[in-house]
C-alpha cells in the first residue's frame, strides 16, 4: 500500500481492477488457444500474465 502511486495504480482501483482482469482474460485465451501443448500453455499463459500486468504497474 506504501508504494501504491509508484507502480502505475494511482488512477485508481477501479481502472487497476479493469486492466488486471483483461490481462487475466488474454492470459487464458492465450491458454486455450495452446491448449493441446500443456507445456507450452502454461508457459505461454503465465509469461503473458506476467508481462501485462508488469506493463500495467509501470505505465
Amino acid at each position: 500500500m506504501r508504494h501504491f502511486k509508484e507502480y502505475g495504480y494511482s488512477q485508481g482501483l477501479l481502472r487497476a481492477g479493469i486492466g488486471t482482469l483483461a490481462v487475466l482474460v488474454t492470459a487464458a485465451l492465450v491458454w486455450f488457444a495452446l491448449h493441446r501443448n500443456r507445456p507450452a500453455a502454461v508457459a505461454a499463459a503465465g509469461l503473458t500474465f506476467v508481462l501485462g500486468t508488469g506493463w500495467l504497474a509501470f505505465h
